[in-house]
């Protein structure tokens, strides 16, 4: 009896929303929507930045990498959240979940490296306005950027290798609709205490970190704000933040939740809805909340909207 319950896990079972099955079509079609809606809003703005030359500046720049980012993002979790709800039920082979958590963690580790860039970036514009451009340069932003894929991808490799280092024996189900750490923790045996200290460093050192960077940036921001003496000339300096504040406060308020919030009080119904949240609605809100607040944004879509049109 005592060897059964050791025996190792091969594969994985996602079994979320399988316990009410009238669930299933209308979960699909709000993922498969909000899935398409990701694509198009994202690959608009980047077509958007890219065509427009009036966007060709270093918040821009990373704000069209956030955009290809969220695609990936996406595209590693939510088209499996529908295969589960199409065949009730998703069995994944130790590989191919391992494969999964490394692409989610490496874009997901990514995203919030470009956000406290961008944060870092309003910093400079507000704080150091006369030496934005020779801080801000083209090889700078090139810069910027590969630090921000390289630490993403060493973040992935050490998270992915810590997780799946641990034991997984007895149950393969996974209450969840992808292979995300939380869950996987769940079906630990044996002692897996140096992997989960590790794992745990590594949630710390990307989401606080970055959070710091955010949080400086705005400190100093803020207090360049209050020195102006016109309440007009604050409130357009500050409107250049809003959408990224939102954006940073989407994301990182949700991965909190998530991983440093600690889980053992929290039922798998609540981890589900959290991480759809931050995988499948935030990367669909991002070019909304970037676009509808932005002047710049919805003109150079309205000029090339009108080039489309047909005479």
């Amino acid at each position: 009896m005592a060897e059964a319950n050791l025996t190792l896990v091969t594969e994985f079972l996602l079994i979320a929303f399988t316990e009410l099955p009238e669930r299933g079509p209308p979960l699909f079609l709000f993922f498969l929507s909000v899935y398409l809606l990701t694509l198009m809003g994202n690959l608009g703005m980047i077509v958007v930045i890219r065509v427009d030359h009036r966007l060709h500046t270093p918040m821009y720049f990373f704000l069209s990498h956030l955009s290809l980012t969220d695609i990936c993002y996406s595209s590693t979790t939510v088209p499996q959240m529908m295969a589960v709800l199409l065949q009730r039920g998703a069995a994944l082979s130790y590989t191919r979940c391992a494969a999964q958590f490394f692409l989610f963690t490496f874009f997901g580790s990514i995203d919030c490296y470009l956000l406290a860039l961008m944060a870092y970036d309003r910093y400079v514009a507000v704080c150091r306005p006369l030496l934005y451009v020779t801080i801000m340069t083209q090889k700078a932003r090139l810069g910027f950027v590969a630090g921000a894929y390289v630490a993403g991808l060493f973040s992935a490799l050490v998270r992915t290798v810590s997780a799946f280092t641990l034991s997984f024996c007895g149950n393969n189900e996974i209450d969840f609709i992808f292979c995300d750490l939380p869950p996987l923790l769940k079906l630990t045996c044996g002692d897996s205490s140096t992997q989960e200290v590790v794992i745990i460093v590594f949630a710390i050192f990307v989401i606080p970190a970055c959070m710091v960077v955010i949080l400086a940036s705005y400190l100093f921001i803020i207090m360049a704000i209050m020195r102006i003496r016109s309440a007009g000339g604050r409130a357009k300096t500050f409107s250049t933040c809003i959408s990224h504040l939102t954006a940073v406060s989407l994301f990182f308020g949700t991965l909190i939740f998530m991983y440093l919030g600690g889980n053992t009080s929290r039922s798998s119904e609540k981890d589900r809805v959290v991480s759809v949240f931050y995988t499948a609605v935030i990367p669909m809100l991002n070019p909304l909340i970037y676009s509808l607040r932005n002047k710049e944004v919805k003109e150079a879509a309205g000029k090339i909207l009108s080039r489309l049109k047909l005479p």
